[in-house]
């Protein structure tokens, strides 16, 4: 089966930025430790892309690991805001042009703060989604930087704590 080009490729093609792209729209995979699994790919250099909304009406944009959760009073002091949540998945299409589950960093309507879990700095590359379902890409943060701005700050906790 031929795989689809999503937007974001194209952004990444056209600033000659070299990726590589995974597709996994013929698997159950719904979660990011899922796709992770079916892309056999370590679930700590597989980020999911998350968006937010500070109590100044800001939003922010926010990547961590599948494997890890998003520490929202780590992330809200990263944005300099005193609390932040969780946009509403409604919120999500019209504010980025994307749906949940297929959200990316890159290509978003406008282009909004983003921070990114320090972990990221652990790995030549990271896998995250390529703006729709059923794709994700891989490249460098190097490369990634050529298309968004963003910092490296700690604003995870790992999810395997509690259990």
């Amino acid at each position: 089966m031929k795989q689809e080009k999503t937007n974001v490729m194209r952004i990444l093609e056209q600033k000659d930025i070299h990726y590589t792209s995974y597709c996994y729209i013929n698997t159950n995979a719904v979660s990011g430790k899922e796709v992770a699994e079916v892309l056999n790919q370590n679930p700590n250099q597989v980020f999911k892309t998350l968006v937010t909304v500070g109590n100044t009406k800001n939003h922010y944009v926010f990547l961590v690991p599948v494997n890890r959760e998003l520490d929202l009073k780590k992330a809200a002091k990263a944005v300099n805001e005193k609390n932040i949540e969780m946009i509403k998945s409604k919120d999500l299409l019209p504010l980025t042009g994307y749906i949940h589950g297929g959200c990316s960093p890159i290509g978003m309507k406008k282009q909004f703060k983003t921070v990114m879990d320090i972990t990221a700095k652990d790995y030549k590359t990271i896998i995250f989604s390529a703006g729709k379902i059923g794709y994700q890409v891989e490249l460098t943060l190097e490369e990634m930087r050529k298309v968004i701005e963003f910092e490296l700050i700690d604003i995870s906790q790992n999810k395997n704590l509690l259990t």
